[in-house]
């Protein structure tokens, strides 16, 4: 079986799940060219604990965590089915790893998990195991916990981070819009997208402070992280791929990273 490539997806607005735009567009031309996938691990920046925690429901349920939006979003259910051994798997690679994990039988999808994957897999006909972040622990902690699932990724499963490559929710107040971007959004995802192509992780790993506008960009952690689950799920030899969906609102960068194993030859 050819190993999965792991993904990082900047899932947007609750929105994007009516009004898909681009990222929609982007998001099925790359569930055509994957391999079907015989499960998914989705580390998402809206489920946050102290240590890792792994949903183990049979069948999660779809959560609508915000309020004030058009109650055609609260509508919308993503009715894919658990995994329960995959979860148990995932917390016994976790815990190998030195990450004590607790396997959670009653967590379901947040917004987080379901946009994206409703664009990426509409039927909902693949299963789905949530997993959180923790924001207290940085980068370092989020690559060490993808590196721990990279083993997955051999037996079909698809890794994915799902966060946001720009989240500075104050700025919704700026005036930002499309034909007014706030300025340190393309900076900021240009050096992500250059370290990424050198293979800078410790670079990455240290964002906060090499990254321009790094604060601006990101005010607190949680919506990149994921991206650092990503890619330590590709292992040591990966090549990432840049895929533009565009700039929401002027300041959320849209874009999703395909992180592929390179095999090189002996």
């Amino acid at each position: 079986m050819t190993a999965l490539p792991s993904l990082y997806i900047s899932h947007g607005s609750p929105m994007t799940a009516i009004q898909p735009g681009l990222v929609g567009e982007r998001l099925a031309e790359l569930a055509q060219q994957l391999p079907r996938p015989k499960a998914i691990v989705i580390a998402t920046a809206h489920w946050l604990a102290r240590q890792p925690h792994v949903g183990g429901a049979a069948r999660p349920e779809t959560i609508h965590d915000f309020y004030g939006f058009p109650q055609a979003l609260f509508d919308i259910q993503y009715p894919a089915k658990g995994d329960p051994s995959l979860a148990a798997q995932v917390t016994e690679l976790l815990d190998k790893a030195g990450l004590p994990t607790t396997l959670d039988p009653t967590q379901g999808l947040d917004h987080g998990a379901w946009v994206p994957l409703r664009l990426l897999y509409p039927k909902a006909d693949i299963p789905v195991v949530p997993l959180s972040i923790q924001p207290q622990l940085g980068p370092i902690h989020q690559y060490t916990l993808g590196r721990a699932l990279a083993p997955l990724r051999d037996e079909g499963v698809l890794v994915i981070g799902s966060g946001s490559i720009t989240h500075n929710l104050h700025d919704f107040r700026a005036g930002y819009s499309e034909e007014r971007e706030a300025p340190y959004v393309r900076p900021f995802i240009e050096w992500i997208e250059r370290k990424l192509a050198e293979g800078d992780v410790p670079a990455l790993l240290d964002y906060r402070r090499q990254a321009p506008f790094a604060e601006r960009a990101h005010p607190t952690d949680e919506h990149l992280l994921p991206l650092f689950v990503a890619l330590g799920a590709a292992g040591e030899d990966s090549r990432a791929t840049r895929i533009d969906a565009g700039i929401d609102y002027g300041l959320l960068a849209m874009d999703t990273y395909r992180f592929d194993h390179v095999v090189t030859a002996q």
